[in-house]
């Protein structure tokens, strides 16, 4: 019952502090909501820049187009060679016939060209299409299949794909030293804020040491208000967080200028960021009152 008494004794005096010193706890609250909103952002670039990456890694395949002279065998050997290379998730054999079905199923034109096409007059190529483990290394893999005999051509949409996974690493590097940047800015400005709010209450905390407090119980009260302070401050964030990004992703259709670049779906992706906002705004708010509490005491 002790114990409770005085934690219940020092959320009531953090609550106090917080309303009794309003203006600077105003400005605490202002700077973690404007860092937060920033953060916010960047986290939420940072995931999707990650799931736009991902998104490429599953999608990009390689093509490689096969003589059509060769026989049964030879394409067996070619196969066995592909399923034998490093890098290689997946790979399937596509035949000319089953390619130009499908060419003639997805479009009446291409039916109206290929419906009388007799095997010797077609000039579709049997294909082999590849996925690879590793996309970075993408380019290892489509030159080892250049060089199978057999191989006519290979495609995989070189140069962009390495230039797009190249500017999605660097994007998504750039937004996580934001975020790690803005953390420990917002730290370090709540902590001279609430050094201010000590430093006006100095005779209040003297009254309190005369009176045998000890210095734990002095930091409490404050790393409590900490607390409070990194609450009220990410009530905002989240809320921009959670409307914003529905607005966004709905007005996009999930996407961002075209169907190869999804947004990550809102639901549940804006409340796992509304709980990381309100974690970090707790964590600051309480590290920067117990760094400015302790720097005051001199503990």
């Amino acid at each position: 019952m002790k114990a409770f008494r005085i934690i219940s004794r020092n959320i009531r005096d953090a609550f106090k502090g917080v309303f009794r010193n309003f203006s600077l706890s105003l400005a605490s609250i202002s700077c973690i909501t404007i860092t937060l909103i920033v953060v916010a952002v960047s986290i939420i670039l940072s995931y999707n820049v990650n799931n736009f990456t991902t998104l490429v890694e599953k999608d990009v395949t390689i093509v490689a187009f096969l003589d059509n002279e060769l026989s049964d065998s030879e394409i067996d050997d070619i196969n066995n060679q592909i399923g034998s290379l490093d890098n290689v998730e997946k790979y399937e054999f596509n035949s000319k016939s089953d390619i130009t079905k499908e060419m003639m199923e997805s479009s009446e034109i291409f039916k109206s060209i290929m419906k009388n096409w007799t095997d010797d007059e077609n000039p579709i190529q049997n294909t082999f299409q590849v996925k690879v483990i590793d996309i970075k290394h993408i380019d290892v893999v489509a030159d080892k299949i250049k060089d199978i005999k057999g191989v006519t051509l290979v495609k995989y949409g070189e140069g962009m794909v390495e230039q797009l996974v190249s500017a999605f690493d660097v994007i998504q590097k750039v937004c996580i030293i934001s975020v790690i940047a803005l953390v420990l800015v917002t730290a370090f400005l709540i902590s001279n804020t609430i050094k201010i709010t000590i430093t006006s209450r100095n005779r209040e905390i003297n009254i309190m040491r005369l009176i045998g407090a000890s210095n734990l119980n002095i930091k409490v009260p404050f790393m409590i208000e900490g607390l409070v302070l990194g609450v009220l401050g990410s009530i905002i964030p989240i809320l921009v967080t959670i409307y914003g990004y529905m607005e966004v992703y709905k007005n996009f259709n999930g996407q961002l200028f075209s169907p190869f670049i999804k947004l990550i779906p809102p639901v549940p992706f804006v409340y796992t960021i509304s709980l990381i906002l309100i974690g970090i705004g707790v964590l600051v708010g309480m590290f920067g009152s117990w760094r400015a509490v302790r720097k005051h005491l001199k503990i």
